[in-house]
């Protein structure tokens, strides 16, 4: 392909990102109502991330899994293992759209957009305490109003406990490059947090939550 191929087909990619952010963000009044977006593929509905137990949570494993998404969210593996606490996406904080300052919810004003795709996690249970290996993975899209440069994301990571009460509590963020020939950037991040097991607690009645900070300035 000739440069002025490359610079046209770069320019076709980025216009067809940025038409599809209007198209989901320019027309919507209430953006609480923001639950479909393009973790669900271009205009299909964001499913919740389900976590499954794999043989080993790898920064590359997971970061390929997001690379080689289809339009779906999920986690690597099977089913959920039964007695390990469960890794989920709290609420509806899988994803965030930053705006321009004063411009939360203006569709022509949106930066970029971080999404939560894929999740995974294995975990080791010892008599008084777990430890979760928990990861995840995701991209970061391009918006009309973005620019060229290192897009930083912080997210909250926190576990609870039968009661929905807070046990630990962590942030972290994601790094991520973007660039108007390269409109779309991915992420993946593995930690391990670990926990006192209370006596006659169950593992499984412990979850360990990720989110995207909606604290960040612009977000919406």
């Amino acid at each position: 392909m000739t440069q002025s191929g490359r610079r046209t087909f770069a320019g076709l990619e980025r216009c067809a990102i940025a038409a599809a952010l209007l198209i989901l963000l320019g027309g919507c009044s209430n953006m609480s109502s923001l639950t479909s977006g393009i973790g669900g593929g271009w205009f299909g509905g964001q499913s919740k991330p389900k976590t499954a137990e794999v043989n080993t949570v790898t920064e590359d494993q997971l970061l390929a899994a997001a690379k080689s998404d289809t339009g779906t969210t999920g986690s690597l593996g099977g089913e959920v293992a039964h007695g390990c606490p469960r890794f989920n996406v709290w609420s509806r904080e899988g994803y965030v759209t930053i705006y321009e300052p004063g411009k939360v919810g203006d569709g022509l004003a949106v930066m970029h957009r971080g999404e939560i795709t894929k999740t995974a996690r294995e975990c080791q249970i010892e008599p008084g305490r777990i430890t979760v290996k928990y990861g995840f993975s995701g991209r970061v899209l391009l918006g009309p109003k973005g620019k060229s440069g290192r897009v930083t994301l912080p997210l909250n990571v926190f576990v609870t406990d039968a009661k929905r009460e807070k046990l630990v509590t962590d942030k972290v963020r994601v790094d991520v490059d973007i660039a108007v020939e390269r409109p779309i950037g991915y992420f993946s991040m593995v930690r391990t947090v670990t926990f006192s097991l209370p006596e006659g607690s169950r593992p499984a009645e412990f979850e360990v939550f990720v989110g995207f900070d909606r604290a960040t300035p612009g977000a919406g």
